[in-house]
């Protein structure tokens, strides 16, 4: 894979060891590439505005805590700046407010610092090209808990239907993803193309004015549209 088709990812991160780690990690990253690296959120703004639109990285993994702007404030800002940027946080932190923070802000996934270079690979591949959340397993258990403790014990006394302005196909649609299936999933489970499921996908965030798979789904169990009887 040449450099021209290769996926743009960028850095937000102030602690030098991590950098150089992350740097090494993109060199063993066949369909990625680094094109931005910022010390802090006040610098990755900077820097952004000085690259053409065309080059600039498709998806920013950005650190929570830094100096200055840190990671939540910096994804917000980026975000209104640059809507089409995709977020990762990438963190050594797992406690509850960062997590919900992080993902009504705008961010798309929540991965440890630790994680391998194929796992960061992955998940961007699974960002891009299926819609998916990714999360490092203590992280999703992490945000199952916090979205039972906060609220969907009521949703589980009432069963309630998804908004009327979706489709009866984006509703099973809505409902494969809550499940935990991704875009290719859905399209073996449905036997649909690839491009009618993301159109679906498209619809729904659209209507629900939300911009993330991790949002959809906080989203569907709060509201209780899925409950199951026991």
């Amino acid at each position: 894979m040449n450099n021209e088709t290769k996926i743009r990812i960028a850095l937000v991160e102030d602690q030098l060891v991590n950098r150089n780690t992350f740097i090494r990690k993109c060199a063993a990253m066949n369909s990625c590439e680094l094109v931005l690296l910022a010390t802090d959120g006040h610098d990755c703004l900077r820097q952004l505005k000085t690259i053409p639109e065309s080059l600039l990285p498709q998806v920013l993994f950005v650190d929570l805590e830094m100096p200055g702007m840190n990671g939540i404030e910096t994804i917000a800002t980026a975000h209104k700046l640059y809507p089409f940027l995709r977020f990762l946080v990438l963190t050594v932190f797992d406690d509850d407010a960062k997590i919900f923070d992080a993902i009504k802000i705008g961010a798309e996934g929540y991965l440890l610092k630790h994680e391998t270079a194929s796992v960061l690979e992955d998940a961007v591949h699974n960002l891009l090209e299926f819609g998916g959340a990714p999360m490092s397993p203590p992280i999703a258990r992490k945000a199952l808990q916090m979205l039972h403790r906060s609220g969907i014990g009521a949703a589980e006394d009432e069963q309630h239907t998804p908004p009327t302005a979706l489709s009866e196909r984006e509703v099973e649609v809505l409902e494969l993803m809550v499940s935990g299936l991704d875009a290719k999933a859905i399209c073996i489970h449905l036997d649909l193309s690839v491009h009618t499921v993301r159109k679906h996908i498209a619809n729904i965030y659209s209507k629900l004015h939300v911009r993330s798979k991790a949002q959809i789904i906080s989203l569907a169990h709060l509201q209780g549209w899925f409950k199951r009887t026991k």
